[in-house]
């Protein structure tokens, strides 16, 4: 037995070593019509995108795809299918082969002519893009004439690709039907090769409009954020002249809206960081097909730096707006919350102040006090004094009970007062 089937195996070990063969490019032959659709899901409908995939097979009596399954492709005879699952969206990619009798002449058909419609009319979601692709020979006579045919000249776009072996024409323009539209006219290609490259081309698409998910919040956030600075500008200023007793309500205003702009930030927080990293991957796309320009053309990548940098530009402002407001907020926050705290420990010292003050009265008064207990204490023992000295007399006591009581006062009067001084040096000094 191999000694490693002994092993205790990691429970993902399976799914991250076929991670790096996730979506694997798929091996393509021109002619051919693709069409792919792009639906932004939430949790219920992906998971409703994946029973609409299952119906579809099961019409077929085609196998089934593992419930956990992301990625799924299959010859379906008339057509070829790729579903693929994404963070916020689902994928639909189908594949069908292109005739090329009348190129030219008549537009050719979509890849989406060969799917059942009322099942495709049934996709869950929300249609974020949609693509025609057309990878067409250019040995084939009509390939030049579709490209007038089918794309817009004011924006038409073109580029030789994957190092001269094919060229690539766009008008990223959304055309009567819905979908944009993209003509791959190819030269000596291999299947697989070509299979990557209209891959890398139907992302730049995906993700390009995935980035500029994050554009209407951006531009929302700024009303927002605006609005948020005015606010804390006015507190700003309100604070250096504030008085004591208006802190509570500026402290207050300021909570708020320091509620306020966390609560938009964690909402668009998200978005944006999605943004930034679809922004990323068009960018590694473009590059990834190794464009080089056609003479009066422009290129995909000189289209996409000069139309996106604006969008990628608002949605990084909105992202350093809202992370400067919130450093600024905590920082006024801040320093209105020490101002606090100072005043507090002012009014503590105060207080302590008075506190001492009361006590020392307290003194004065408990040392009257124990001068007269002095007094009054002598008075008392003096009197019991003076009852033994007149009771004494009769056994022969030489002083009078009055002489008695006189001389007894001094030394009674010493003693209460010494013995008071220890007890009060005791309680107070320990």
């Amino acid at each position: 037995m191999n000694d490693q089937n002994r092993l205790n195996q990691h429970p993902q070990r399976l799914a991250l070593h076929n991670e790096v063969h996730a979506r694997p490019p798929q091996a393509l032959s021109a002619p051919l019509a693709i069409s792919h659709v792009v639906m932004v899901c939430n949790g219920a409908q992906r998971e409703q995108s994946r029973a609409h995939l299952v119906a579809l097979l099961r019409n077929l009596h085609l196998p089934l795809p593992d419930t956990q399954q992301s990625y799924f492709r299959m010859d379906l005879g008339q057509f070829q299918l790729r579903w693929e699952l994404h963070t916020e969206f689902v994928s639909w990619t189908f594949l069908a082969p292109l005739s090329c009798e009348r190129l030219g002449d008549v537009e050719p058909a979509h890849a989406l002519d060969s799917v059942p419609q009322d099942w495709f009319a049934g996709l869950p979601g929300d249609c974020l893009s949609c693509l025609h692709l057309w990878a067409i020979p250019n040995s084939e006579p009509g390939a030049a004439a579709l490209v007038r045919q089918l794309l817009l000249d004011d924006s038409l776009l073109a580029s030789s690709v994957a190092g001269g072996a094919a060229e690539v024409y766009t008008d990223f323009a959304i055309h009567a039907d819905g979908a944009s539209r993209m003509i791959l006219r190819t030269g000596n290609m291999t299947q697989r090769r070509l299979g990557r490259l209209v891959q890398r081309l139907i992302e730049i698409e995906t993700y390009r409009m995935a980035a500029l998910l994050g554009l209407p919040a951006a531009r929302a956030a700024s009303a927002v954020l605006a609005s948020a600075e005015s606010e804390l500008a006015e507190l700003a200023s309100a604070i250096r002249s504030a008085k004591r007793e208006d802190e509570p309500l500026l402290l207050d205003r300021l909570t708020k809206l320091a509620g306020e702009v966390e609560s938009q930030h964690a909402a668009t927080h998200s978005r944006f960081s999605a943004s930034a990293a679809y922004f990323e991957l068009v960018d590694k796309r473009i590059r990834d097909i190794n464009e080089s320009a056609l003479p009066g053309m422009q290129t995909i990548g000189e289209f996409m730096e000069r139309r996106l940098t604006p969008a990628r530009s608002t949605c990084e402002w909105a992202t350093r707006r809202q992370d400067s407001l919130s450093q600024r907020v905590s920082r006024v926050s801040n320093l209105l919350r020490t101002r606090v705290e100072i005043e507090q420990q002012q009014s503590s010292q105060a207080l302590l102040a008075t506190m001492n003050k009361r006590q020392d009265m307290q003194l004065q008064m408990q040392s009257t006090v124990e001068g007269l207990s002095v007094a009054a204490i002598t008075y008392y023992i003096v009197g019991l004094v003076s009852y033994l000295a007149k009771g004494a007399e009769p056994l022969g006591w030489p002083w009078s009970a009055q002489t008695t009581a006189a001389a007894a006062i001094p030394v009674v009067a010493l003693a209460v007062w010494w013995s008071l001084r220890r007890l009060h040096h005791k309680v107070f000094k320990g």
